[in-house]
């Protein structure tokens, strides 16, 4: 592969992985927001939306992974690097939402116990 074409590869993939993540990251916001709201059924499709877009971009990651496994070499590419920074970011925030629409599952059902 030529050294342009492997260039333009690599700044593809990472627009792809800001992307997805960043849709990711959205998503996940969305669904703590319904889940504030009590709407619990909704923050489900939300995150699991949001783990779709996750894992496109952790996909196109590993593709570019497994091709320099293979032998492929590519030049250092900051904009990669933050690709790279943003998915494992946004993959730790996503888990952190999770978390927290977890615990306010519980905070509501034992205000709702605690009213009756």
């Amino acid at each position: 592969m030529e050294k342009s074409t492997k260039s333009q590869e690599l700044i593809s993939v990472s627009m792809q992985i800001i992307m997805h993540a960043g849709n990711a990251k959205n998503l996940a916001s969305s669904a703590f927001e319904a889940a504030k709201t009590k709407n619990f059924k909704k923050a489900q499709e939300q995150i699991d939306s949001a783990r779709s877009e996750i894992t496109s971009a952790h996909n196109a990651q590993t593709n570019i992974i497994q091709s320099e496994a293979k032998g492929v070499v590519y030049d250092y590419s900051p904009l990669f690097a933050h690709a790279q920074d943003t998915l494992m970011t946004i993959s730790s925030e996503m888990n952190n939402i999770e978390r927290m629409i977890e615990v306010l599952k519980i905070l509501f059902e034992k205000e709702e116990n605690y009213n009756e």
